[in-house]
Formats: C-alpha cells, sequence, structure tokens
C-alpha cells in the first residue's frame, strides 16, 4: 500500500466541522468590527525578514519565524504577525490616509515554535488595529471591542478576563527600584514569563537579568499590587471609558501583564481564561513607534491580535460553540425517485435554491431508504420526494427527517412550509 503522506507538523486539516467554527469566528469578529466602525484589510503572506528585524523582538526573529532565500538570494519569511505588514502600509500612504483610521483583517500566520494544546504553527488570527489617536479612549474602545467579542460568542466575564496594564507605569516603577534604562526590555521580557516558569526557574532568570535581592523583592510585591493602576492617570481615564462602553464587568488591572514584543509603548492587554487553562486568548496594547521604525512619519496605534486555534478550545470547554445541527448549511434534500424523474427533481432544488434555501441533490436515483439515511446522517431536516404522482398533481411529498412524518402539498407552498420547519432563512 501507499505510504499515507500527512500533513507538516504544526499544521492542521480542516474538516467541515472546523470549517463551520473558523467561519464562526470569521463571522464575529467581522460583525464585532464593523459594529465599531472597522474596515477590513490584509497583508502578503510573504515579507521581507527585515521588516521585523529589530522590530518585533529577537526571538520571534530568530527563533520563530519561517525563514528562507528566494531566488533573487533575499531573506523571505511567512508572516509571523500583521502589525509590522500594517505599519508598512501606513506608512506608504501615510498622506493619503484619514485618520483616526480603523483596520481589521483575519487570516493565515505562521511561527516556527513547539506545538501544543491551542498553540500550532501554522494559525488563524484577528487583527484589529486603531491608528492616529493617542489616548487612553482609543486604548478603551479597543479593549472594549475585544470584551464585546467574549460577550457575543457567550463567554462570561466570570470565566474570562481582559487584563490590563500599562508599560509607561511599569517604566516608572521599575525606575523607582533603581532598575536602569538599558534593563527596562529585558526585565519586561522576565515579566512576560513568569506564568510560563516555576518561580524557582523565573528567580533564576531574574539573577541572570541582572536583578538584585531587594529589585527581584520588589519587583515581585509590584506585580501583586492591583491596586497600582491609580498611579497611572492614563489607566484611570482608560478604565472610566470602559465603563462607559458597558463592558466594565469583562476587564481588570493587572500588572503581571506586560507583553513579549518589544515595540509596546503604553497600555497593554491580554484575555486570561480564569480557571488558568489558557493563558493569552487574546494580547494587544499601544504601540506608537512603529510606522516611524518602518520608514513613516511618527504616528500613535492601538492594536491586538487574537489566533482561532486557543478561543476555539475556550469556547468548546464553556460549552458556547454550536450544536451540530446549528451548523449544517444545507438542511433541505432533493431526492430522486427514478432516473426519468431527475430533472424535475433538480429544477424543483434549483427553484428551492432560488428562495433562499441550501439544498443537496442526491446525484442519483437510488432506493428512498437509503437517500433518506444519507439526509439524516448529514444532520438534514427535511426530505422532500417528488415522485410520478406528486408530479402529475404538481405537488411535492415532504418528509421531516427528525419526526419521521410525512405529507403531500402544492409545490407553490413548500417554500413557506420548509422555513416554518426549519426556521430557514428566506
Amino acid at each position: 500500500m501507499p505510504t499515507t503522506i500527512n500533513p507538516i507538523k504544526g499544521t492542521r486539516d480542516y474538516y467541515p466541522e472546523d470549517m463551520a467554527v473558523r467561519t464562526l469566528l470569521y463571522q464575529t469578529a467581522r460583525e464585532v468590527s464593523e459594529s465599531f466602525g472597522y474596515q477590513e484589510i490584509d497583508g502578503p503572506f510573504l515579507e521581507s525578514i527585515d521588516l521585523y528585524a529589530a522590530k518585533s523582538g529577537e526571538e520571534l526573529v530568530k527563533d520563530q519565524s519561517f525563514v528562507f532565500e528566494d531566488r533573487g538570494g533575499d531573506l523571505i519569511t511567512l508572516r509571523p504577525e500583521l502589525t509590522p505588514s500594517l505599519a508598512r502600509m501606513v506608512a506608504q500612504r501615510q498622506k493619503q490616509l484619514v485618520y483616526p483610521m480603523r483596520w481589521w483583517s483575519w487570516g493565515p500566520f505562521w511561527r516556527y515554535e513547539r506545538p501544543q494544546k491551542g498553540r500550532s504553527r501554522e494559525f488563524f488570527q484577528w487583527n484589529i488595529d486603531l491608528i492616529g489617536v493617542d489616548s487612553p479612549e482609543a486604548d478603551a474602545e479597543l479593549i472594549a471591542l475585544a470584551a464585546s467579542f467574549l460577550r457575543e460568542t457567550g463567554l462570561t466575564p466570570n470565566q474570562v478576563q481582559v487584563l490590563v496594564n500599562n508599560r509607561r507605569l511599569m517604566d516608572t516603577e521599575l525606575l523607582a527600584l533603581d532598575i536602569p534604562a538599558e534593563k527596562r526590555l529585558q526585565v519586561f521580557r522576565l515579566i512576560d514569563r513568569r506564568d510560563k516558569m516555576s518561580p524557582v526557574n523565573w528567580d533564576a532568570y531574574a539573577v541572570e537579568v541582572g536583578l538584585t535581592s531587594r529589585q527581584l523583592y520588589g519587583l515581585k510585591s509590584m506585580l501583586v499590587d492591583e491596586g497600582l493602576w491609580h498611579k497611572s492617570s492614563e489607566l484611570e481615564r482608560t478604565f472610566q471609558v470602559i465603563e462607559a462602553l458597558g463592558v466594565g464587568d469583562y476587564v481588570r488591572f493587572a500588572p503581571h501583564v506586560i507583553r513579549g514584543l518589544d515595540y509596546y509603548t503604553g497600555t497593554v492587554f491580554e484575555v486570561w481564561d480564569l480557571d488558568g487553562e489558557f493563558r493569552s486568548i487574546l494580547g494587544g496594547g499601544r504601540y506608537d513607534s512603529l510606522v516611524e521604525a518602518v520608514g513613516g512619519d511618527p504616528l500613535p496605534a492601538v492594536g491586538f491580535a487574537m489566533g482561532g486555534s486557543v478561543i476555539s478550545l475556550v469556547l468548546k470547554k464553556y460549552d458556547c460553540l454550536p450544536a451540530d445541527e446549528a451548523i449544517i448549511n444545507a438542511p433541505v434534500l432533493m431526492t430522486v425517485f427514478s432516473q426519468e424523474l431527475l430533472p424535475a427533481s433538480f429544477k424543483l432544488a434549483t427553484e428551492l435554491r432560488s428562495s433562499g434555501f441550501n439544498v443537496v441533490c442526491y446525484p442519483i436515483a437510488a432506493k428512498l431508504g437509503k437517500q433518506f439515511k444519507f439526509g439524516d446522517r448529514m444532520g438534514m431536516r427535511v426530505a422532500l420526494i417528488l415522485g410520478p404522482d406528486e408530479l402529475s398533481q404538481n405537488h411535492v411529498a415532504v418528509k421531516d427527517l427528525l419526526s419521521g412524518e410525512q405529507q403531500s402539498m402544492p409545490i407553490a407552498e413548500v417554500a413557506e412550509f420548509i422555513w416554518g420547519l426549519t426556521g430557514n432563512t428566506c
């Protein structure tokens, strides 16, 4: 037998039920994004590695990017994230765009990292950014948008929370601990890894970074001070607007959230599963220097990204995914009574499609029992039978595959009947 070729490690196949979830996430992201007035965009799947060097962080560039040399000798990467591409796109048309600018996208990304639960090498991601406004109120809008998505999917504040911090506040606190400016990024990475490492290993990493015992003690105290945000006028304004936007129950301050990417400059935030199974379902923050770093003029921006894999697992965990019957694409089966009547069956199916129904035609004449079994296994609700008796009277037999009941009715009435039975939108 031929050897089975499996998917590349870290990638996945999307069977119909998986595509239904992916489509649901895309549609929900679209609805929430557009409700706040955001426009859909996208960038190339391939980018120069230079776009990410010294902008996204050494770990992303050296360890997590799929990099290869093209035929011209240039180093190319499959995009590991969208924000640098977005910044480049803005820089290219900076004088022509209208600000504040609200953009969102949904698409595939690639990172070369160890595949694990909720984390793969190929993944789909929702990206959304507000560009051209430097204010805590803009930060609040993005946080509220994230919370609105959570609420729209059915997740509750008792299950997930948007955790918010501010890097400028943390800079001030690190300065008070006599941690020099040149060590700040290292300390931010140390904070970002706190929940990924054992306490002993984290303490050892802090020593490697160069923290003294006093500084490490002060840092630990700071990371559990939930009232620290009152020292930041930015965060106080941010939380005030979050309350006004009606999502305050989904949001709280978390001093341990810092984000690992180097380009963040102010407020940062992540969505966490409160029982600790899933960390950083969604993450983002303010990045006011990135457009300038890719050749544009200075321009403030705030945004976030959410991967489809982790949120899918979270929604499944909390029973927020639709039941199988809610994702059936075609609830109506048009059976074929005989080869001679096949054209008439196909014609009726076409008429129903023009009325807005999704209809599957059985492709050959076969025993009706076999066709009904197919419809039942596919989760369809209705089977239509157009036999010689029905056709002579301009009727059609309608079989409810759920109850087994069957009745005959004029073809002119079948669309309204199916609508009442299935809730199919015409």
